[in-house]
């Protein structure tokens, strides 16, 4: 039970309360094991602990993390780079603050029956793509290939694929995107074996585009006050970061108490936690100089319509992370 507080305990507890710092966080999708830390460092009192009062907003299929943040509708948001460096480009100056995710989970997943054993195999196939942000990899990915993706004889058809893998059973989509960490489980889930599909990962193509950085608006990183909040907001989510990779199964139950749908399941959220921590294994919150160059270059490739079209100046700073992992 808790503890029942006196007068004057309550008034201290108010004192306290109102002097955290107020921050809201976007999520790029739903609550999944995807965004564990974020929730390990809420749950465990990591940023209680820093003096911040942080409310996490999950994400969906008609939420658009850029246009949360460009409203107002949020103080950081969690993005993939190409999405984050298309909409800098149109306007909207985004930075990214931090990068907690070292390695791409994105790759596709192909039947193998539709005879494709390596990209070259892609011409004339129907491959699924996510839309909103999400396709901008791909696309850079066929460019580089030679592939055009207009439905064109020697090139792919796309298919623009809904947040599931149902066009690789139905007959819709030789190829499907998925993560490592979530759609790939549902394919076997769905009762194709490992022996009946072939993957191809971003990572091990040399196309892989940073995922899930933290973003704010340039404007916030002229506000000493802003910066000194976002400097501990990190610093308290890389520790949450780092005790999900530590207590995976722990981080998995934690995300699990603040799904408010219900739609997760236990054995999936441990499952996702365990393909997610080899993807923040490695980083210390601070973007990879290379692995930013290697980004972009991946979207300047895109031939014709590339995702971007000039290197972006400013799209990170390593001013937050230096400051929070003094």
């Amino acid at each position: 039970m808790k503890h029942i507080l006196t007068g004057a305990a309550l008034a201290v507890a108010a004192t306290a309360a109102q002097a955290a710092d107020e921050l809201t966080l976007q999520l790029k999708w739903v609550t999944q094991a995807q965004f564990a830390g974020y929730y390990v460092a809420l749950e465990k009192g990591f940023y209680e602990e820093a003096d911040l009062d942080v409310t996490i907003k999950p994400g969906g299929p008609d939420i658009a993390p850029t246009q949360v943040l460009a409203g107002g509708g949020a103080d950081v948001t969690v993005e993939w780079m190409p999405a984050a460096l298309a909409a800098r480009e149109k306007g909207l100056p985004m930075v990214n603050i931090a990068q907690p995710f070292k390695s791409s989970g994105m790759m596709l997943t192909c039947r193998k029956d539709t005879g494709i054993t390596t990209p070259a195999d892609f011409a004339d196939k129907t491959l699924g793509v996510w839309f909103f942000g999400n396709e901008f990899p791909f696309l850079s990915w066929m460019s580089q290939l030679g592939l055009a993706t207009d439905g064109s004889e020697g090139g792919v058809t796309v298919l623009k694929q809904g947040f599931n893998v149902d066009p690789i059973f139905n007959g819709q989509a030789d190829c499907v995107s998925t993560m490592t960490y979530n759609e790939y489980w549902q394919v076997i889930d769905g009762g194709l074996s490992p022996d009946e599909i072939v993957t191809f990962k971003y990572e091990d193509q040399g196309v892989a585009t940073l995922e899930d950085g933290l973003y704010t608006l340039e404007d916030n990183l002229s506000d000493p006050a802003m910066v000194d909040k976002l400097t501990r907001f990190v610093a308290a989510s890389m520790k949450g970061w780092k005790y999900a990779e530590e207590n995976p199964d722990e981080a998995a139950e934690i995300v699990l108490e603040y799904d408010e749908t219900g739609a997760q399941t236990e054995e999936h959220q441990k499952r996702m936690m365990g393909e997610i921590a080899k993807l923040t294994a490695g980083s210390d919150g601070s973007l990879d100089p290379a692995d930013y160059e290697r980004t972009v270059a991946s979207l300047l490739s895109g031939g014709s319509d590339p995702v971007i079209s000039k290197a972006p100046e400013g799209a990170w700073t390593h001013a937050i992370t230096d400051a929070a992992l003094k």
